[in-house]
């Protein structure tokens, strides 16, 4: 277990629009990956990482997020009187995961923005943020490593994959230099979503920082960049150039991670995750094989 120390915060403002008409009355945070929404993946990450206070950062029309995670008595004491002990577990399970708050967003001015509104509830120590739809698999240790590096080094600390050199324009691509540490990489710079030819290298950045609390000092002062909005890599690129700080460090990813942000990607996370199951592994991965024959 990690310390106690750490607390998680989720963004989960943003509109969705990838995802509409699905998105129109629902958060995309909230959308079904096999039985268990999105966000519940996330959450589930951070308490498995030691992590039992978290902060979700949510805008307008998210009501229903605070709903999954709030306990339905009504539901829970009729599934009671069936003898349903199976799925009131599933529905109880939610509830019970972590201290989980809520905090608005208001406009939505990036995600920067949104870690900022997390200031008064993270207080002075470091924390954990994950992005609400990239989900790593439950069998593949990340945050936890995160959370050791950062206590040991008292630096941001990034979550990086490597991507098709095609594909860097998507995220933030750092600039790195090697360690001691085999997958423990130096942040030198960061570039959010490059085009191929100017991008650093093919390591991005996947929805997992863990900061120390001088962060907020930096996203007060970071001005709107790509997109109009206050951009979380511009403040880490800041405190990567700064030599009098804390500095930035990459934790290279090798394992299973599903984004769940992108509609085909979200379709194979599904896929994935049901295949692997042992409740649903079996009677799907044969007609997945007769399916495809058919293609």
């Amino acid at each position: 277990m990690t310390s106690p120390r750490f607390k998680a915060v989720i963004p989960a403002a943003g509109l969705g629009t990838r995802f509409l008409p699905a998105t129109k009355a629902m958060p995309k945070e909230m959308l079904p990956v096999v039985d268990k929404p999105a966000i519940q993946y996330v959450v589930e990450e951070a308490t498995q990482a030691g992590i039992d206070d978290i902060l979700i950062i949510i805008g307008r029309n998210k009501n229903n997020l605070s709903n999954h995670f709030d306990s339905v008595p009504e539901l829970e004491r009729t599934l009671e009187k069936k003898g349903d002990h199976a799925k009131l577990q599933k529905v109880q399970h939610s509830s019970d995961l972590a201290d989980i708050h809520f905090v608005r967003q208001g406009e939505p001015k990036g995600l920067g923005h949104a870690v900022l509104r997390a200031k008064a509830h993270v207080g002075d120590a470091p924390f954990a943020v994950l992005l609400g739809d990239d989900l790593i698999d439950e069998r593949d240790v990340l945050l936890t490593t995160m959370l050791e590096q950062q206590a040991r080094t008292g630096a941001a600390i990034v979550a990086l994959m490597e991507v098709d050199p095609d594909a860097i324009h998507l995220y933030g691509a750092a600039d790195v230099d090697a360690t001691d540490t085999e997958g423990f990489v130096k942040v030198k710079g960061l570039v959010e979503k490059p085009a191929k030819e100017d991008a650093p290298s093919n390591l991005a950045i996947i929805g997992r920082y863990v900061l120390p609390a001088s962060i907020f000092d930096i996203l007060e002062h970071t001005e709107p960049g790509k997109g109009g909005e206050i951009q979380l890599t511009d403040a880490l690129e800041e405190m990567a150039a700064d030599p009098d700080g804390p500095g930035v460090y990459g934790v290279v990813f090798g394992g299973r991670r599903y984004d769940t942000g992108d509609r085909v990607d979200y379709i194979k996370a599904i896929v994935q995750l049901a295949s692997d199951r042992e409740d649903l592994g079996p009677e799907l991965r044969p007609w997945f094989k007769e399916f495809a024959a058919t293609l």
